[in-house]
């Protein structure tokens, strides 16, 4: 094994290219007539089409951050909502602040897969 792949579904190409693409900002290299292909910073991403799928409960993919807040303006100034979730104690943002000073917030792509930005507490 040599290098990691990650992959998400959808059920409309033309949505999650403009996400993550234009929304998101990733690069996109291609699309391979089965999947759209991005590159994430040397770690290949496919979104593969189907005509149907149910998004897994979870996150299924996220970044670390390291300024959370910053970053999460900035997705709200895309117009991209975060997910709020009873008993998170999240703030006004969005963002859940964990006890050993993890910070994540959650928000969705078209297709309702969950994605986070996560910074994390790094003591001394």
């Amino acid at each position: 094994m040599e290098k990691v792949i990650t992959f998400l579904l959808t059920k409309n190409p033309d949505a999650a290219l403009a996400f993550y693409r234009d929304t998101l900002g990733l690069t996109f290299r291609r699309d391979d007539g089965f999947a759209l292909v991005f590159d994430l910073s040397g770690v290949m991403l496919r979104i593969t089409r189907v005509p149907e799928f149910t998004p897994a409960r979870g996150t299924v993919l996220g970044w670390e951050s390291s300024n959370i807040r910053a970053d999460v303006l900035r997705l709200k100034e895309k117009g991209i909502a975060l997910e709020i979730y009873p008993d998170m104690s999240q703030d006004d943002l969005g963002i859940a602040t964990f006890p050993g000073g993890d910070k994540v917030a959650w928000f969705k792509d078209p297709d309702g897969n969950l994605l986070s930005l996560s910074q994390h507490f790094v003591g001394t």
